[in-house]
């Protein structure tokens, strides 16, 4: 049986970092968008990756960014995953072998095949607004899907019950304030995540 896997996203701490790891998480998410009350300068990212202790992967996360940006992060930070729109995907030069998030939104036309691992998520990143779970459902009977958008402790275990997404990524759903990680919710976010997962029949868990 595949373990669910758990990404917390938008870490800015060490403290967050060694929550995230000490609650079971699969993967920490460090976010490359100004815009964004998650982004991380490239020399914190740096000093910061280095926490990230052995087990976890470490994701980074982009929105439309220029390709000079994502060599600097391939550079400095040498993450483990990269998670990019697929529309960005067809623009820029990445180093072959590198492990790729393709990032598929509520309503996009989805090619056929899939990409094999996917996440699926609502039309706005970091909003706390829900995806379509039942196109997510949909297309988690045909790839592996990581369920993200408007996730939180309190509906993660239904979420997980009826998508039975390959996994689950949460950000503001387990944050005090914008862009500030609340260790408490980290737990309880993947203690609910886990627990749902136990739940599920044997030949349909994930």
């Amino acid at each position: 049986m595949q373990r669910l896997w758990i990404k917390i996203c938008g870490l800015r701490t060490t403290a967050a970092i060694e929550a995230a790891a000490k609650a079971g998480t699969d993967a920490v998410g460090f976010v490359f968008h100004e815009a964004s009350p998650r982004n991380l300068p490239l020399d914190a990212a740096r000093e910061l990756q280095g926490a990230v202790p052995p087990g976890v992967e470490r994701v980074a996360v982009f929105l439309h960014p220029p390709q000079a940006l994502v060599d600097a992060v391939l550079e400095l930070v040498a993450p483990d995953w990269l998670q990019l729109d697929v529309a960005d995907l067809a623009r820029l030069r990445l180093p072959d072998g590198q492990r790729v998030l393709p990032v598929l939104r509520s309503g996009d036309v989805i090619s056929q095949p899939p990409p094999a691992r996917c996440l699926f998520e609502s039309a706005r990143s970091g909003m706390g607004e829900a995806a379509d779970w039942q196109a997510a459902g949909q297309l988690s009977r045909r790839t592996q899907v990581v369920l993200a958008g408007g996730l939180h402790p309190a509906n993660v275990a239904v979420a997980v019950s009826e998508v039975r997404p390959f996994g689950v990524d949460v950000s503001s759903g387990v944050e005090r304030e914008r862009g500030v990680k609340d260790a408490k919710l980290i737990r309880e976010f993947i203690r609910a995540a886990r627990a749902a997962e136990r739940a599920l029949p044997v030949e349909e868990s994930r």
